[in-house]
């Protein structure tokens, strides 16, 4: 699958929402590759930032704490940048409803500020945006291609679907290289496992590990399909790299739609002990689930070849070995090391200082 090559070797590649679960991911292979990667989050601990994720590699990455919603930090952190790969975000779908402004700030006006920032002191950077298949809502048919209607059901939903179109619109008016990558259901190793906001996966997991019944809303049979973080940490690379997708739209997505209840049964497999029981939808959930839903991700593969490699039992293996061993990094999080430095801006890990 790789058409890279030596692409990002030596290239400056900055991560917004770089210690959270994909950008981390991300981070830590393209560190592989050769690159010099600056990481750049909040570290707002609801949100998944974790400095384990960077484990080992502490001295091989640039890490900024800093919030998207610091224009002043963002102007200065895009120059000079070869690739943004835009993944920061506020994911709850639960939270967009229970503090919709929030979710306005960080998936709406901040992604316009970045924009800004580049327009003004790096057009010449190349973007690539993590969007959400949750932008389509209730599919009306299945597979969803990128035709599909578009008619989100939650807060998150429509501030992502602005953010996407920002990188789109700057990409037509302003010549700024972007991409947008829909994301499906994404899951591995370094997620968020400290609460059930960020989706049923991560809490399931840690439900199975922990010998717990897992709750399973409604029947169980809601299908969905799932992509292995490397997976999708391998589409952020082929589509940074060639030229051609500048300006496109891509789903990502699995040729094995599975059903909630059979993610449960794998579970238990891997973790004896554990066991479910079904119980109806909450009012709050129902109220935003979208049922069924796999995307149809062939414009993806006719453009970089793209394939997703880790079957469904395979990345559930590799996540509950990644948590049997390091969860207790990730059921509570350590604090960042300097609150009142983290809204300065200033605080690195890693090679130097970027800002002092």
């Amino acid at each position: 699958m790789q058409r890279y090559g030596d692409y990002y070797r030596g290239r400056r590649v900055m991560i917004t929402g770089g210690l959270g679960f994909i950008g981390s991911n991300l981070a830590r292979r393209l560190a592989d590759l050769g690159a010099q990667v600056l990481l750049v989050d909040s570290m707002i601990p609801d949100y998944g930032g974790n400095l384990h994720n960077i484990a080992g590699y502490e001295e091989r990455l640039r890490v900024n704490l800093s919030d998207v919603r610091n224009v002043n930090s963002l102007r200065h952190l895009v120059q000079d940048q070869e690739i943004i790969f835009n993944l920061a975000g506020q994911v709850s779908h639960i939270d967009s409803m229970n503090d919709p402004r929030t979710d306005l700030e960080i998936n709406c006006r901040s992604q316009l500020d970045i924009l800004e920032a580049c327009r003004q002191h790096n057009v010449a950077v190349r973007i690539v945006y993590a969007g959400t298949r949750q932008i389509y809502g209730r599919p009306h048919y299945l597979p969803v291609d990128e035709a599909h209607p578009v008619r989100p059901v939650d807060v998150n939903g429509v501030n992502k679907r602005a953010g996407e179109m920002y990188h789109l619109l700057y990409c037509d008016v302003y010549g700024i290289r972007s991409t947008v990558l829909r994301l499906t259901n994404t899951y591995g190793p370094r997620m968020l496992m400290r609460h059930n906001r960020q989706g049923f996966l991560p809490w399931f997991v840690r439900q199975a590990i922990e010998g717990q019944t897992i709750r399973l809303f409604g029947s169980g049979e809601q299908r969905r399909d799932m992509n292995e973080v490397s997976d999708v940490v391998e589409a952020f690379l082929l589509v940074g790299a060639v030229e051609e997708t500048i300006g496109q739209v891509y789903n990502l997505g699995h040729p094995q739609a599975i059903s909630l209840l059979e993610i449960v049964e794998i579970l238990m497999e891997l973790c004896p002990g554990s066991d479910y029981r079904l119980v109806p939808f909450p009012e709050e959930k129902r109220r935003i689930d979208i049922g069924d839903y796999w995307g149809d991700y062939r414009k993806l593969r006719e453009a970089v070849g793209w394939e997703p490699a880790v079957s469904p039992r395979e990345g559930l293996e590799r996540m509950v070995r990644y948590y049997q061993e390091h969860g207790h990094h990730y059921w509570e999080v350590t604090p960042p090391p300097d609150l009142e430095d983290r809204a300065r801006g200033d605080v690195t890990v890693g090679q130097r200082s970027l800002d002092r």
